[in-house]
């Protein structure tokens, strides 16, 4: 299993969507309307997106230049 990354193409704030989108194997549209769709219930949503869009790195940090 990779660690996710957050991808330099297909973002639309931070990435965070789209590479979790990568790592379970589905499309980032999907991932950004269940985030949405959890903004209507109670909870740290924003925190966890905000933590996660600080923790993953981006794409272009984790390529090596051989």
């Amino acid at each position: 299993m990779s660690r996710p990354v957050r991808p330099i193409d297909n973002r639309v704030i931070g990435g965070v969507c789209a590479a979790l989108a990568r790592r379970f194997g589905t499309s980032a549209t999907t991932v950004r309307v269940l985030f949405l769709a959890s903004c209507l219930l109670p909870g740290p949503q924003f925190l966890l997106y905000l933590a996660l869009w600080i923790l993953l790195p981006s794409e272009s940090r984790t390529r090596t230049a051989w």
